[in-house]
């Protein structure tokens, strides 16, 4: 019996995978607890229309990411931090403080999708990168000066 799956199975598959399975598991476990359905001409004309739909949806998604990538890509955030005997930086500089910067800029970018490596905490430029979906990574410059 062929199955499309609905939901994520545990050993069996991921949503929308087309699967094999035995009869009874099919309808007594499967289908009964509407975690897939069975396969048909129309249940995967229903499929096929629905992934497009998805891509179509993340393609959009992804020009509008990449208009910002092209705003933000290799510009400069400067911080003001104060320093202490031999030009240490007290603290550091964190994601949120990066994305509030952003976001005074105009641009709302949650602090998740902000990557950096190590931490920010001496003077200078630092390359921060962004992770807004994916497809779409791109590096900002983080400045501290006195």
């Amino acid at each position: 019996m062929k199955i499309i799956l609905l939901k994520d199975v545990k050993g069996k598959g991921k949503k929308d995978d087309i699967i094999d399975v035995s009869d009874g598991y099919g309808n007594n476990y499967l289908i009964k607890n509407k975690l897939g359905v069975l396969y048909t001409k129309g249940s995967k004309n229903v499929l096929d229309q629905e992934l497009s739909n998805r891509q179509e949806i993340e393609d959009k998604l992804v020009q509008e990411l990449n208009v910002i990538k092209q705003k933000l890509e290799n510009k400069e955030i400067k911080f003001k931090v104060k320093t202490g005997k031999d030009d240490r930086v007290f603290g550091n500089v964190s994601t949120k403080q990066i994305s509030d910067s952003l976001k005074n800029k105009g641009f709302d970018i949650d602090k998740k999708l902000i990557k950096v490596e190590g931490s920010i905490d001496t003077l200078g430029y630092h390359k921060v990168l962004i992770e807004l979906h994916k497809k779409v990574k791109f590096y900002i410059n983080v400045v501290l000066e006195k």
